[in-house]
């Protein structure tokens, strides 16, 4: 049976489906949308879409909204795009919702007089997708690569730390206090994870029944900390697991009475990453980026993609590290990038080169678990673009502590550094369109105010008793 949505009639006639959630990524790369019942999603949203406010990729984490974003007008009265589910993306299993689907969905505007925010919208047109949805920013960049006969496979590897407490008694808490649910640092121990694993098994049977194909998981370095990492698969579909993942994992720990996050940067311990594996291959399936040939093994055309990484790096460093909290993580001695270099099999450099013949990759080291994948994949898929299409040479390879090296151009240090670059930029404008580069900026503008006003632990611990 081919056609995902008469599997999904078969699977509903048959009693295992109930109702359908119909979810478009946000700005954060959360899941956000409706149930639908199986009869009005096959006979009227599957075809046509449903409408949900526009303001579900204008806001902050906290669901703020706020002037700036110009598809969130005030002036216009929070209007609606569509939600124009994807078939290829229908799971009927999700272990952690029982007797429910779910579909991603792409956001489009409404068409017709008086339709949406963005270009021609009439009785003639189309649907016009929503330019500043993750999902269709990393498309226009696979779209630009296709265009050169090229196919961007990817894979991440999500960390998290496990906590003791459930998400209620750590929200009553304000997120202090915390146990984690190891004792020590378990970076590749079998031993040490006992209250780690009963969690963890059920989140790795849990996505594999729903389709998601792990590869490897253990201990990480942080007590608590767990890294599960899924089979690379074209970039788009990479994403859209790497988002389910995310959802599923937590509401998975909810039922165990536990809690777990993602958050780049939890306390001073290690912090949690999300390494972006990203290769090329050609429209017949080769892989374009080894030359066995080549001194080093590597092509012209991966060379070029690997400079073009250096090139982007702090111009589209907010793509894949958009929150105040993931600069914390990308500081000295944190085990994370601070320098701009790449390096076969170095962990100290952004960009790793890792594997050879038909595996030979890179590994994008900035991003943590905080990161957009669709946005994360889509800069990194823009700044290799950006090296083939300009020829750029390859710089030097490092072969040594690229974070203890002062030769070595920094990062962005913070937010509000990325934030600088991004909005100033040039290649931002040109890779991305100055549309998106606007949306963006206003949403790290959003988090950076939210930030500036809100007083810390920190603060209260240095100031309330000597100052």
């Amino acid at each position: 049976m081919t056609d995902p949505y008469e599997r999904l009639r078969a699977e509903a006639e048959a009693g295992r489906v109930e109702e359908v959630v119909v979810a478009v990524p946000d700005l954060q790369g959360r899941l956000m949308g409706s149930r639908l019942s199986v009869p009005y999603f096959l006979e009227e949203a599957a075809r046509g879409g449903f409408g949900a406010c526009v303001y579900l990729l204008a806001t902050d984490v906290e669901m703020d909204t706020g002037p700036g974003y110009a598809i969130d007008a005030w002036d216009s009265g929070f209007g609606d795009f569509v939600l124009r589910p994807d078939p290829a993306t229908l799971r009927t299993v999700l272990p952690w919702d029982e007797g429910t689907a779910l579909v991603l969905a792409d956001a489009v505007w409404p068409v017709g007089p008086g339709g949406g925010h963005g270009p021609g919208h009439g009785p003639e047109h189309g649907p016009e997708p929503v330019a500043v949805a993750p999902r269709h920013v990393l498309r226009t960049q696979l779209d630009r690569l296709a265009a050169r006969g090229l196919t961007a496979y990817a894979g991440t590897e999500l960390e998290f730390l496990l906590f003791t407490a459930s998400y209620r008694e750590a929200w009553e808490r304000r997120y202090t206090g915390l146990r984690p649910a190891a004792r020590y640092n378990t970076d590749y121990s079998l031993q040490g994870l006992e209250e780690v694993e009963p969690v963890a098994r059920r989140i790795r049977r849990a996505m594999t029944r729903a389709g998601l194909r792990m590869e490897t998981a253990r201990g990480e370095c942080h007590p608590g900390q767990y890294e599960i990492v899924f089979r690379y698969d074209e970039a788009m579909a990479t994403c859209d697991n790497h988002v389910l993942f995310k959802d599923g994992a937590k509401r998975i720990a909810a039922a165990e009475g536990a809690s777990l996050t993602f958050m780049p940067k939890f306390d001073e311990g290690e912090g949690n990453s999300c390494h972006v594996h990203l290769s090329l291959r050609g429209t017949d399936g080769t892989p374009v980026l080894a030359d066995p040939s080549a001194g080093d093994g590597m092509s012209e055309l991966m060379r070029h993609f690997i400079a073009g990484q250096l090139a982007c790096l702090p111009d589209l460093a907010l793509l894949m590290a958009p929150n105040v909290n993931s600069y914390k993580r990308l500081q000295p001695g944190a085990f994370a990038p601070t320098g701009i270099a790449w390096g076969r099999d170095n962990r100290t450099c952004p960009i790793r080169v890792v594997g050879s013949g038909p595996s030979l990759r890179i590994e994008h080291r900035v991003p943590g678990g905080d990161a957009n994948p669709y946005l994360a994949v889509a800069a990194a898929v823009a700044a290799g673009l950006y090296g083939i299409d300009n020829r750029l040479p390859l710089p030097p390879e490092h072969t040594a502590n690229a974070l203890a090296d002062p030769a070595v151009p920094r990062l962005p240090a913070t937010l509000t550094e990325a934030l600088h670059r991004w909005e100033g930029s040039g290649i931002a404008a040109e890779l991305f369109g100055k549309e998106t580069v606007a949306h963006y900026a206003r949403a790290a503008r959003a988090e950076l105010s939210a930030f500036e006003r809100a007083v810390t632990d920190w603060e209260r611990v240095r100031g309330f008793e000597r100052l």
